[in-house]
């Protein structure tokens, strides 16, 4: 199962939604994978801390090295696996990203080497039994990449009048490329995040989204600090605080979307 968590506004949860349902899913016993996809590598800091760019050739481990060894005459000999890194937590593994992916990407483009993702996790396949892709906050080489190797798609919205705008395009863009490079993706749900139940705007918008026919989650994630600790202490959710209301959230979500998972596989 691939997982990309993608939104074309930042700010929105993506790190921390991607981060907290795999480290759930690893806590309950399934081999997961986090590709971080954005150079900002918020998902790697989360993950694993600050990299020592001497400890981190990029041209030789994360994913800008699984990238960067596609370019030219080189073809993909290493075993995508061997760019993957172990976190402290069990279960759990990690394919860091890189500021060297924002200095390769134009050649990677140039190259049409948009396929090469979804090469890469195939062979994963038998490796893990989740993989989740974290992505940059636009509609860019790398996160067209991660919805061409994913098997469905979460969208973070963060109950913003400008997040709804937003979604306008970002469905016709995943629309798109579902026609022209992989028909079997599918939008699995909207993650609300930063919901505040008191606020009049937050709801409004929410069932304004329903209305329309957008595959809201039932399951709505509220702004805590924390989230915010969390990130600190470079632990998720379900590693720091197990009994947290948010972390009790975050376990109904991964559960809905487990549980939806299977029937869909049933259905098949």
């Amino acid at each position: 199962m691939h997982r990309v968590v993608f939104n074309q506004k930042g700010g929105v949860g993506k790190t921390s939604i991607t981060c907290n349902l795999a480290a759930i899913g690893a806590s309950q016993g399934l081999r997961t994978l986090v590709i971080d996809l954005d150079v900002q590598g918020n998902s790697t800091h989360y993950l694993v801390g600050e990299i020592d760019a001497e400890q981190f050739p990029a041209e030789a481990q994360g994913v800008a090295g699984l990238f960067k060894q596609t370019v030219g005459p080189r073809k993909m000999n290493k075993n995508p696996e061997s760019f993957v890194w172990e976190t402290s937590f069990e279960n759990l593994y990690l394919m860091p990203s890189s500021p060297t992916l924002g200095q390769i990407e134009k050649e990677l483009e140039a190259r049409y080497k948009i396929y090469k993702l979804r090469d890469a996790i195939a062979k994963l396949d038998d490796e893990y039994d989740r993989i989740y892709i974290d992505t940059p906050p636009n509609f860019n080489f790398y996160s067209k990449s991660a919805l061409i190797a994913a098997d469905s798609v979460l969208v973070p919205f963060d109950c913003d009048s400008f997040a709804r705008n937003s979604l306008y395009d970002l469905t016709a863009n995943i629309e798109e490329l579902q026609e022209d490079h992989n028909p079997d993706l599918i939008i699995e749900g909207i993650v609300i995040n930063q919901f505040n139940a008191q606020a009049r705007l937050p709801g409004e918008l929410v069932a304004e989204l329903k209305a329309e026919g957008f595959p809201v989650l039932d399951t709505y994630l509220t702004s805590s600090v924390k989230m915010r600790e969390s990130h600190h202490e470079m632990k998720p959710l379900v590693y720091l605080a197990p009994t947290h209301k948010l972390t009790q959230t975050y376990l109904d979500l991964h559960a809905r979307l487990e549980k939806g998972l299977k029937k869909r596989r049933k259905g098949r």
